[in-house]
């Protein structure tokens, strides 16, 4: 039992020092290095850049088309059946809600940030194209559309549906090193599992210091722009960090997650506001006529666009390619845990098809509407009416969605809206970033103290600050790219674990493995018609497991006892009982039965025949397993047969354990299986 003073002592802090220490150093270091001497970390980080792009590209182009592929494939595939939680098991969400939640997870300071200014960059300079023409405007939204679409929440999806399915499904922690198992079996809770959360927790700072360098950015611009206050320097750049850092300290001090939240929701719809407005304040009919074209254009070259490398293009087209799209892969797989924990969060109970196709194509459709309306209304007006104007400030793309709105009608308020939605994104994703990084570096944890998130918010804002002094978005993109080179690798073994998984899940609805109550031999079947044709009521069921459930298990529990493997009886719930025989590392033996209760049928004649109310419940005695596999009822069973049941059942566990290879549990002396 815990003492007092173990339970303070375990409230000041629930960090895994393996994981921490570590990370805190490779931190620590690289800021150290920036701030001491800023040259030397400017050319590090322009030398690793090209290093990276020269020799990972290809890998970065292949590992993001397997994330696809594989999510494809296993949607399409018989596993898509399977839910992300017992089988049992129901969303948490409605399904309307839970598309919002995916909804909103696509907005952010990315948007803001590139839905005017990658459009105009690539219409200016496009890679294969001559600029400024109506073929540069094609070839810009088609090769936006690709940085944002499926391929970005196939990332995402990947280690949102790892860390979903090893924790809702086998109650594994909710940290990415679970999504292992299958691979490393026990060795995931040593130096590879901690090596597994260091490189996720590195990539995820700075990452999301990469996304709060875009917004203070853009965010000076603004107040520029309305206030006409001098924001260009980095002292009025850090004091935005601070108050931001500031502001999400506050939300996790004083728990203000619920105003947050609704704040987000505020955002968000202010978000639809503006898009709106800025389709119908411009030219409306040929932007929506150009989204019917870019999305056939997007999607008739998926293919060839996944593959692409530029290896026969010149090698101009070459360095476009390192800066945009294998920066963007590394920017989106810095960012999967963070956006991967949260939508697992809120996916328990969906099935993994469904999980599949709502994150895949909800968010992807959002992102698309969202680049057309803005970046196709910005080419337009730049070729007609601002006749160039616009492309002209493109060098500054800080202030580029500003000057846009300067095109529009009521910039001022479109403006005063858009600093709002940046002011709001920058102070949820800091408060949102520090609650992931807390969860990675506790393994999951819940319980953190208060502290802790402090000083995560506190680091992503010193790291985006110091990075910005040392060479401002190029030293952020350049480290992004670098930090995401190993956890992409990672993320590569993590879908290897989850198909291992699957193909061990569903040997318990293959033929060889079939429900265990199919044995019955036809002895004492009187007894047995005499039990179905009484509808039994709570107090019977009860009786049932009192009388024959737990004497069998008693039994079978003392003869594995006896023979050297520990086992238990336990009580659970009401009147429910449960064996278990417990494993160090790996999956306990769990056969529990417990009450359970159903709507009875509109007509239910057995209730009708006793005279009863024929809306009463129905009371059986149902199994359930560790596993997570749907129960059954055995209120027909003998205690003989609940014990030929019980064996079956430990049989069934120990072929899974040699059939998956995942090494449920070990033998213990004298036991012989």
């Amino acid at each position: 039992m815990d003492t007092p003073q173990t339970v303070a002592a375990s409230r000041r802090t629930t960090l895994s020092m393996p994981v921490f220490i570590p990370s805190i150093i490779i931190i620590a270091s690289l800021l150290a290095v920036c701030t001491f001497n800023p040259k030397t970390a400017e050319a590090f980080f322009a030398a690793g850049q090209s290093w990276i792009t020269a020799h990972f590209s290809w890998f970065y182009v292949l590992a993001v088309a397997t994330f696809l592929i594989v999510l494809i494939t296993i949607a399409s595939s018989r596993f898509g059946d399977i839910r992300l939680g017992p089988d049992d098991a129901r969303p948490d969400f409605s399904f309307t809600s839970w598309l919002a939640m995916l909804f909103a997870a696509g907005m952010g300071i990315g948007l803001m940030y590139f839905g005017v200014g990658e459009p105009m960059m690539h219409f200016l300079s496009p890679p294969t194209t001559e600029a400024g023409t109506m073929a540069a405007a094609q070839e810009a939204m088609t090769t936006t559309f690709f940085h944002w679409g499926f391929h970005a929440w196939a990332i995402y999806a990947v280690v949102g549906l790892v860390l979903a399915y090893f924790g809702f499904r086998y109650k594994l922690p909710l940290t990415l090193r679970s999504g292992l198992y299958p691979i490393f079996k026990e060795r995931i809770h040593g130096p590879i599992g901690h090596a597994v959360d260091v490189f996720a927790l590195v990539g995820t700072i700075f990452g999301i210091a990469t996304t709060l360098g875009y917004g203070v950015l853009q965010l000076s611009a603004g107040l520029h722009r309305l206030t006409g206050w001098e924001t260009g320097s980095q002292l009025f750049q850090f004091g935005l960090i601070a108050v931001v850092v500031g502001m999400a300290g506050i939300s996790a001090a004083t728990g203000l997650d619920k105003g947050v939240r609704r704040l987000s929701e505020l955002n968000l719809f202010l978000a639809i506001v503006l898009l709106a407005f800025v389709l119908f304040a411009g030219p409306t009919l040929p932007v929506l006529g150009m989204l019917s074209e870019n999305i056939g254009n997007y999607l008739s070259g998926i293919v060839s666009m996944t593959f692409r490398t530029f290896s026969y293009a010149p090698a101009s087209s070459e360095g476009w390619f390192g800066g945009w799209t294998i920066l963007y892969w590394a920017w989106w797989i810095s960012w999967s845990p963070f956006v991967g924990l949260f939508i697992a969060r809120i996916s328990r109970g969906r099935t993994i098809r469904e999980f599949i196709i709502g994150v895949l194509l909800v968010p992807t459709a959002f992102n698309l509407l969202w680049m057309t309306v803005f970046g196709n209304t910005a080419i337009w007006l730049d070729l007609n009416s601002a006749a160039g104007a616009l492309g002209a400030t493109a060098n500054n793309v800080d202030a580029l969605l500003f000057n846009f709105f300067d095109l529009l009608p009521l910039a001022g308020v479109t403006s005063t809206l858009a600093v709002i939605l940046i002011a709001v994104f920058f102070v949820t994703s800091a408060d949102s970033g520090a609650f992931v990084i807390d969860n990675i570096a506790t393994q999951g944890n819940d319980r953190s103290p208060i502290w802790q998130r402090l000083f995560w918010a506190a680091l992503l804002g010193l790291t985006a600050a110091i990075l910005l002094a040392a060479g401002g978005l190029k030293a952020l993109q350049s480290m992004t790219l670098i930090a995401a080179l190993p956890f992409a690798m990672i993320m590569l073994l993590l879908c290897v674990g989850l198909i291992r998984g699957l193909c061990a899940d569903r040997l318990h609805f293959s033929r060889e493995l079939s429900p265990a109550t199919n044995f019955w031999n036809g002895q004492m079947w009187k007894a047995r018609l005499d039990q179905l044709l009484r509808l039994p009521d709570q107090a019977d069921v009860a009786s049932f497991i009192a009388r024959v459930v737990n004497p069998a298990l008693q039994e079978v529990c003392a003869e594995l006892n006896r023979r050297g493997v520990t086992s238990r009886v336990e009580e659970v719930a009401e009147h429910g009982v449960a064996l278990i025989v417990p494993q160090e590392a790996g999956r306990d033996f769990v056969y529990g039965v417990r009450i359970e209760s159903r709507p009875a049928p509109a007509f239910n004649p057995l209730a009708a025949a006793q005279s009863g109310d024929g809306d009463d419940p129905l009371f059986e005695p149902m199994t359930y397993f560790e596993d997570g596999r749907a129960g059954y009822d055995i209120q027909y069973l003998t205690r003989q047969e609940v014990i030929a049941d019980v064996l079956r059942q430990y049989e069934r566990y120990l072929q899974l354990a040699q059939v998956s290879g995942t090494q449920l549990l070990h033998s213990a002396p004298g036991h012989t299986g």
